[in-house]
Formats: structure tokens, C-alpha cells, sequence
């Protein structure tokens, strides 16, 4: 089969985008790997595909790590989207709505860069007990559309990102699906630079906008920080996170905004 796609990146959290409404492709857990794969694929982060939506939003989200398996939510992911759906459906809104295992969110177009309405976080957990290997922090859990773990450290240049995140990612705390694992360092009292544990690529990547999401609301219930706060991930990019606390460790009205850019588009055969 010929599959038409574009590659897409946001803030170098890259990936393959399809777009998929007419539901005529369906692709294997093996095949979406191999298109992710580096050396043999297009090679990304993950897949997107647009697909018809199903209770009233303007199109569906589909999201799929770079090992194949179906994820809730892409924080990079959904700005890349977003810019994606807003081309194709050519019909010059630059407000969206997308469905996702997550739940329905929305965007909006600002140029070149996307802000993405985020779902109300849950499952939040200060203090738990779980230790990263080679590191003496305390780990904290919020689950911003997909499970995430939060490391405040004192030195992120020489954390050693795969080693510390994958004992974080295969914890028995987080069993059986695992958990994300970010590493963070104050840079100022609104500004954080993250480094992140991907689970599905099983590596560091570039960037994860929930995972950045997870370390800002973090940051404000540890030291009261104001929205928004400004993440530099690993890519180099700067993003912002908007929020309003609620009661009781409780926030709503999420925001995650930054780049989503167009690399290129092709054909492959898989």
C-alpha cells in the first residue's frame, strides 16, 4: 500500500501525520513502528492520524507511539494536528475541536503556533513512593491526558535521562502501563527547562507537551508559581503553560501553547 502522510514537528517532538478521515487505511501496531523507525521509515516520535469524528467535534484524534500502541493524548502532538486538520479541511477556521481518548479538546491557531485547550489533570500524587535510579528527589505523578512522573533536580545537564526514567517508567508503582518520566530545574521562578522519558519510544525525545503540562502544575503546588509559567524543553524551543488553580490541589482551564511546524510530505510504501 501507498501511504500519503507529511512529517510534522513540534518543538522537536516529531511525527508522521496521515490523514485518515475516509477510514481507509488501517494500519498494523508493526506497521506504524516501522514508518516511525529511524533507519527504516520516515522515522518520528509517533503517528497522528485525522479520522471523521464521532459526537460533535470537528474531527477524531488518534494518536500512536513510535512502538505502534494507541495513546490518550500528545500534548506536541495535538499543535501539529491541529495545523494538519486546519489545512486540510481548508475551510479557514482557525478555531478546532478534536476528539480523544482524553476527551474533547480545542485550538487555536496564533500563525505558526498552536494553543491547545488541555483536559483537567487527575491523579495527582505528591511525594510517592518511588525513587529514580541515581537520583535522591522526590517524585510526584499527575496525569495531564496520559500519566505522568515529575523529578525536580539540581543538575538536569548530567541526569542521566535514560537511566533515571526508564526506573521510573517500569516502577512497580506504575504498573502495568508504565508512566512518562520528566526531569526538571528551576530556572526561574516562572521559567522551567525539562528533559523527558518518553514511555512508547523508550527514550529521551525532544520535547512532550503534556509531560511539560505535568512539570508546570508541579511547580505551582510546590512554590506557588504564577501562570504561566515558560518551559525550555531539550529541542531548544520555549513553550508556555496557562492554568487557574482551583481548590483543593485542583486546576482548570489548561493550556499548552507553542510551535507546530511543517518539515515535508511524501509517499511510502508499507
Amino acid at each position: 500500500m501507498t501511504l500519503s502522510f507529511t512529517k510534522m514537528n513540534g518543538a522537536g517532538n516529531d511525527f508522521v501525520v496521515i490523514d485518515n478521515r475516509e477510514l481507509q487505511t488501517d494500519l498494523s501496531n508493526e506497521q506504524i513502528a516501522q514508518l516511525c523507525d529511524r533507519h527504516r521509515g520516515v522515522g518520528a516520535d509517533g503517528l497522528l492520524a485525522v479520522e471523521p469524528a464521532e459526537n460533535g467535534a470537528d474531527v477524531k484524534f488518534r494518536y500512536y507511539n513510535a512502538d505502534g500502541g494507541e495513546a490518550e493524548m500528545c500534548g506536541n502532538g495535538a499543535r501539529c494536528f491541529a495545523r494538519f486538520t486546519a489545512k486540510v479541511l481548508e475551510n479557514g477556521k482557525d478555531k478546532l475541536s478534536f476528539e480523544t481518548i482524553a476527551g474533547t479538546l480545542g485550538a487555536t491557531l496564533i500563525g505558526e503556533e498552536v494553543m491547545i485547550e488541555m483536559s483537567d489533570p487527575f491523579d495527582l500524587e505528591m511525594n510517592a513512593p518511588v525513587k529514580a535510579e541515581g537520583l535522591d528527589f522526590p517524585v510526584h505523578n499527575v496525569n495531564t491526558g496520559v500519566p505522568h512522573a515529575v523529578v525536580f533536580v539540581q543538575d538536569l545537564e548530567n541526569t542521566d535521562i535514560v537511566a533515571s526514567g526508564a526506573s521510573i517508567r517500569y516502577h512497580k508503582h506504575y504498573e502495568p502501563n508504565g508512566t512518562n518520566a520528566n526531569f526538571v530545574e528551576v530556572l526561574a521562578p516562572d521559567h522551567l527547562r525539562v528533559r523527558t522519558y518518553e514511555r512508547g519510544v523508550e527514550g529521551e525525545t525532544l520535547a512532550c507537551g503534556t509531560g511539560i503540562t505535568a512539570c508546570a502544575l508541579v511547580h505551582h503546588l510546590l512554590t506557588g508559581a504564577a501562570s504561566p509559567v515558560k518551559i525550555t524543553v531539550e529541542g531548544g524551543d520555549d513553550l508556555s503553560i496557562g492554568f487557574e488553580p482551583g481548590p483543593d490541589q485542583t486546576f482548570k482551564n489548561v493550556t499548552l501553547s507553542g510551535p507546530a511546524d511543517f518539515v515535508f510530505s511524501g509517499e511510502i510504501q508499507v
